[in-house]
């Protein structure tokens, strides 16, 4: 038995309106879900930087080291390191580092920082250590939707 005022679109209009809402939820689920995941995406990564970094200018160079290679490391033994980030290191000499370019390759993470000879830091996302990163680049093709948001605005 059809209701009184079904004859006259009344439960059209509730259908529209359920229909409505349905899409500006999902809609609004779905973007909130694609920000969080290019805004979180390399924020484990961005705290193993931080933390390197507060070790560095805190002077505990044994806990920055671990970061960057915890156990037997022969590539980069703790006496390159320290004269690399030590007290009297190229590195160590600016110590109001700032990220200034975030990168998301496939294997890691670049972060680009005002260090000298535009080095950066590689860290390895599976394993969260970190590494030199000559290039400021990942190789491969980069959407950059963030840069070209930012350029609109500045």
């Amino acid at each position: 038995m059809a209701g009184y005022l079904d004859e006259y679109g009344v439960a059209d209009q509730r259908r529209e309106r359920l229909v409505r809402r349905i899409v500006l939820w999902g809609g609004s689920a779905l973007l909130i879900a694609i920000i969080g995941y290019f805004t979180l995406r390399t924020h484990a990564q961005e705290s193993v930087v931080k933390q390197f970094l507060s070790d560095i200018q805190h002077q505990q160079y044994q806990d920055a080291y671990k970061l960057w290679c915890p156990q037997n490391c022969r590539l980069y033994p703790p006496e390159k390191f320290m004269e690399d980030w030590g007290p009297s290191g190229e590195f160590a000499k600016n110590t109001n580092w700032k990220i200034q370019h975030v990168d998301f390759c496939d294997d890691g993470v670049v972060f680009d920082l005002n260090l000298p000879d535009d080095t950066g830091l590689w860290v390895n996302r599976s394993t969260n250590l970190l590494s030199f990163h000559d290039g400021a680049r990942c190789p491969g093709k980069h959407l950059q939707i963030g840069a070209f948001l930012r350029s609109l605005f500045s």
